[in-house]
């Protein structure tokens, strides 16, 4: 990462001011802003977040806004009601309530003095996904967005569900905000009402998990914050940022597909993270880009931002399976439409353990195929959305394809490149009314190694419909189309590709209530890949250069973390365990002499193939100390399940510490049973 020092326009930092609501709440900014902005207003770019702009995001914050102020910008992150240093207490994730406020900030915002009256909105992840939603909303100042990592469906493609799949990223994103909602503000910012806020996050936060367990099916629930229920609500320039390793692309191709206004798609070959800091590399001069795109719809000037193709994607190369790469290899290609005319599908038929060109003339005989994966099928699919932070990509998958049906071609003769989204379409039947398919594509190398390059998620009883599943009758077959996920790859001539079908994907997806085998029909089973022809404009792309920055914050590493996915088998009692450790240590804040400490454990296992043994664990510990100030919160949950229900245990206790020791000031635990509906 290059840091730049000097900026066109010198930068004042405002550490903390309060933005009033119609109601009387105040929310927390930071602002990075020119020093003569008052003199010579400039636009804002607001990100809004519910993850602690004191503490939390503080390293990253002061790499991207004081870059953006410096170009001539007020640069704007907000604490979201209930978070951080603001007011309230936050009770859901993406809630009318949340983006009302953001409309309110952006009004705020616009009448400033230092403001001229234009406002953009970006963010990755949770503020990818309300500049999504507060767009819809059309505020009068809000100009253009910016939306990384984010998705338009809050139930099709979500860290919740997947193909109608209880996701275990689910409990993981549950157990972020059980912690992160736990904390209290900051006394120098809140001053002696920081014990009455932060007793009144912890009494009335909840257990969000519990709330998203029970949202079985795609119902108004997730709806309400989905774009995808009327895409032309967004009346503003979009640029829509995602990375092949993370789990937010898809919604990338739909939102240029379906959106009436100047749009743009970026996808990187980076796991859950911003392009300058992109994991797996190599990252781009993302911030240089963000510039660009605000100087073009917030300042009018014309500077191209919106020449080159509507796509550009990372085509990546064929490369050995391995659970964390410091860089993919590829290249950049642009599409200058979605979908693309340039791109056509190319089918396969599912015959007896080979994938076949498909022509129209082709007539395979039907052959039943069933398949009853153990439960260890899962145990290399890596996370549902990869941080890059630990090893959480797939690892070889032959350690897989024992337990699943698997079809596969002959050696390429040339090589291919498929960019978009594969679907398979095929006649299942099963022997009970709940079953499950995973749909993995992987690049087999001649000396046999299996790269996955993209999976897909289908529960058989949302066949027609997420809204209004239906169970299976046990020996009908049935049309079932399962879309994996989008992807850009190049499979080199001596490749094979691999189809791999199995019934189980655990830790990644819950499994079925109780073991079901899929029966597959070859001959009626197809596969649909969509391929790219090379295209010599590629090669004239604009460079997207090398990381730039503002210089980091000042910080001390007090105590170092660990890191490791350690997966292990007691052969005595049957048992499996992956065990993922992201414990950051604790670090020195420099600026405001406030230590750090981070710590997550996740825990998923299960005994022999027994479905109703699957169990998941999470523990946190986060303590924030400075001076006479000190305080810890701890959670634990625990997911497990029968063939009739769910059942959902939590503790969370908080505690202020001193000399002496701890001194535990708020306890409670719940005790939840959520019954089945078809998942």
């Amino acid at each position: 990462m290059e840091v730049v020092n000097r900026f066109d326009r010198r930068v004042e930092v405002i550490e903390n001011l309060f933005i009033t609501m119609h109601d009387g709440t105040r929310l927390a900014a930071r602002v990075w802003m020119p020093e003569d902005a008052n003199s010579e207003p400039v636009p804002a770019v607001l990100e809004y977040l519910p993850y602690r702009k004191r503490d939390d995001t503080r390293e990253r914050d002061s790499l991207h806004h004081p870059y953006i102020a410096g170009h001539g910008y007020a640069s704007v992150r907000v604490d979201i009601r209930g978070t951080g240093d603001s007011d309230g207490v936050l009770r859901d994730e993406y809630l009318p309530s949340e983006q009302e406020d953001a409309c309110e900030v952006i009004a705020w915002l616009a009448e400033q003095p230092w403001c001229d009256g234009n406002v953009g909105m970006m963010g990755i992840s949770w503020g990818g996904f309300n500049s999504l939603h507060v767009a819809a909303r059309r505020p009068p100042a809000l100009r253009a967005i910016i939306s990384a990592s984010a998705t338009d469906d809050l139930y099709v493609d979500n860290m919740h569900y997947m193909g109608g799949c209880l996701l275990s990223d689910n409990l993981s994103e549950a157990t972020v905000m059980f912690v992160n909602n736990s904390l209290p503000p900051d006394p120098d910012i809140v001053g002696p009402r920081w014990r009455e806020m932060w007793r009144e996050r912890l009494e009335g936060s909840g257990l969000w998990a519990a709330e998203w367990i029970e949202h079985q099916h795609r119902d108004d629930y997730w709806k309400r914050a989905s774009v995808s229920e009327d895409y032309s609500q967004i009346q503003v320039p979009v640029m829509s940022v995602g990375g092949w390793a993370d789990g937010y692309t898809n919604a990338i191709f739909r939102l240029l597909e379906n959106l009436d206004v100047p749009r743009k798609g970026l996808i990187g070959p980076w796991g859950h993270k911003y392009p300058h800091l992109g994991v797996p590399g190599p990252a781009i001069d993302f911030l240089n880009e963000t510039v660009r795109w605000w100087d073009h719809w917030l300042k009018g000037i014309d500077n191209g931002a919106m020449d080159g193709p509507m796509l550009r994607a990372w085509m990546q190369d064929s490369i050995a399976p391995n659970p964390a790469y410091d860089e993919r290899p590829g290249r950049w290609v642009g599409e200058d439409s979605w979908p693309s005319s340039r791109i056509d599908d190319h089918e396969y038929v599912l015959t007896r353990y080979t994938l076949d060109d498909f022509v129209d003339s082709t007539e395979v005989r039907p052959r039943p195929l069933a398949i009853l994966s153990p439960l260890s099928v899962g145990g290399s699919g890596g996370k549902w959305a990869s941080y890059a932070a630990t090893p959480d990509l797939p690892t070889d998958q032959r350690d897989e394809d024992g337990g699943a049906l698997v079809f596969e071609t002959e050696p390429m003769a040339h090589d291919m490149e498929i960019l978009g989204r594969p679907t398979l379409t095929a006649a299942v039947e099963a022997d009970k009314p709940v079953a499950q398919i995973a749909a993995r594509l992987s690049d087999i190398a001649p000396n046999g190694e299996a790269t996955r390059i993209t999976y897909g998620l289908c529960n058989l009883t949302h066949r027609n419909s997420s809204a209004a599943p239906e169970p299976l009758e046990p020996g009908t077959k049935y049309r079932i189309d399962v879309e994996l996920n989008g992807l850009a790859q190049r499979l080199p001539a001596g490749h094979r590709l691999r189809l791999s079908l199995s019934t189980s994907y655990f830790p990644l997806a819950w499994p079925p209530p109780e073991p079901a085998t899929v029966t597959v029909y070859t001959g009626e089973s197809r596969l649909s890949v969509p391929v790219r022809p090379p295209r010599d404009a590629d090669a004239l792309l604009k460079d997207l250069g090398t990381p730039k920055s503002a210089p980091p914050m000042a910080r001390r590493n007090l105590e170092s973390g660990r890191h490791h996915w350690r997966t292990t088998r007691d052969l005595a009692f049957g048992t499996t365990t992956l065990e993922i450790e992201d414990d950051q240590g604790t670090t020195l804040i420099e600026e405001t002499d406030t230590a750090v400490t981070r710590s997550a454990t996740e825990w998923f296992e299960y005994r022999n193939n027994d479905v109703t043994s699957a169990r998941g664990t999470t523990r946190t510990v986060r303590r924030v100390e400075r001076g006479d100030w000190r305080i810890e919160v701890k959670t634990h949950t625990v997911l497990s399940s029968t063939s009739n229900e769910f059942i959902l245990t939590a503790e969370l206790d908080a505690y202020e510490l001193d000399d002496r020791g701890s001194r535990r000031v708020y306890a409670e635990s719940w005790d939840r049973r959520i019954p089945r509906r078809l998942v």
